[in-house]
Protein backbone atom coordinates (compact mmCIF):
# COMPACT_ATOMS: atom_id res chain seq x y z
CA UNK A 1 0.00 0.00 0.00
CA UNK A 2 1.45 3.37 -1.00
CA UNK A 3 0.44 6.46 0.93
CA UNK A 4 0.92 9.87 -0.57
CA UNK A 5 2.37 12.33 1.88
CA UNK A 6 1.76 16.06 1.64
CA UNK A 7 3.81 18.83 3.16
CA UNK A 8 2.24 21.50 5.33
CA UNK A 9 3.54 24.79 6.71
CA UNK A 10 3.25 25.73 10.37
CA UNK A 11 3.84 29.01 12.09
CA UNK A 12 5.25 28.46 15.55
CA UNK A 13 6.52 30.71 18.26
CA UNK A 14 10.35 30.78 18.19
CA UNK A 15 10.63 29.45 21.74
CA UNK A 16 8.19 26.63 21.01
CA UNK A 17 10.15 25.71 17.89
CA UNK A 18 13.39 25.64 19.90
CA UNK A 19 11.82 23.34 22.49
CA UNK A 20 10.34 21.14 19.75
CA UNK A 21 13.80 20.76 18.16
CA UNK A 22 15.23 19.69 21.52
CA UNK A 23 12.38 17.22 22.08
CA UNK A 24 12.76 15.76 18.59
CA UNK A 25 16.54 15.43 19.05
CA UNK A 26 16.03 13.67 22.40
CA UNK A 27 13.71 11.19 20.69
CA UNK A 28 16.10 10.83 17.76
CA UNK A 29 13.50 11.96 15.23
CA UNK A 30 12.48 15.04 13.28
CA UNK A 31 9.92 17.65 14.26
CA UNK A 32 7.89 16.58 11.25
CA UNK A 33 7.87 12.92 12.32
CA UNK A 34 7.11 13.92 15.91
CA UNK A 35 4.10 16.02 14.86
CA UNK A 36 2.88 13.44 12.35
CA UNK A 37 2.95 10.70 15.00
CA UNK A 38 1.08 12.87 17.50
CA UNK A 39 -1.55 13.90 14.96
CA UNK A 40 -2.02 10.28 13.96
CA UNK A 41 -2.49 9.35 17.62
CA UNK A 42 -5.09 12.11 18.12
CA UNK A 43 -7.04 11.03 15.03
CA UNK A 44 -6.88 7.33 16.02
CA UNK A 45 -8.12 8.11 19.56
CA UNK A 46 -10.93 10.26 18.16
CA UNK A 47 -11.99 7.50 15.75
CA UNK A 48 -11.91 4.92 18.53
CA UNK A 49 -14.03 7.17 20.75
CA UNK A 50 -16.53 7.81 17.92
CA UNK A 51 -16.90 4.07 17.23
CA UNK A 52 -17.41 3.32 20.94
CA UNK A 53 -19.98 6.12 21.23
CA UNK A 54 -21.92 4.81 18.21
CA UNK A 55 -21.91 1.27 19.64
CA UNK A 56 -23.14 2.54 23.01
CA UNK A 57 -25.90 4.59 21.38
CA UNK A 58 -27.00 1.57 19.35
CA UNK A 59 -27.19 -0.52 22.53
CA UNK A 60 -29.26 2.18 24.23
CA UNK A 61 -31.67 2.34 21.27
CA UNK A 62 -31.98 -1.46 21.26
CA UNK A 63 -32.56 -1.63 25.00
CA UNK A 64 -31.99 -4.57 27.31
CA UNK A 65 -34.39 -7.04 28.86
CA UNK A 66 -33.92 -6.49 32.57
CA UNK A 67 -36.79 -8.84 33.46
CA UNK A 68 -38.43 -5.99 35.30
CA UNK A 69 -41.83 -6.57 36.81
CA UNK A 70 -44.12 -3.87 38.08
CA UNK A 71 -43.96 -3.72 41.88
CA UNK A 72 -46.85 -5.07 43.83
CA UNK A 73 -49.24 -2.58 45.29
CA UNK A 74 -48.45 -1.04 48.66
CA UNK A 75 -51.35 -2.88 50.21
CA UNK A 76 -50.10 -6.25 48.88
CA UNK A 77 -46.61 -5.57 50.21
CA UNK A 78 -47.89 -4.78 53.71
CA UNK A 79 -50.53 -7.49 53.82
CA UNK A 80 -49.98 -9.94 56.67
Amino acid sequence: MCFMKTNITLKLDADLLKQARILAAEEDTSISALLAARLEQIVRERNTYDRARKRAQARLRQGMDLRWKAPRSRDELHER
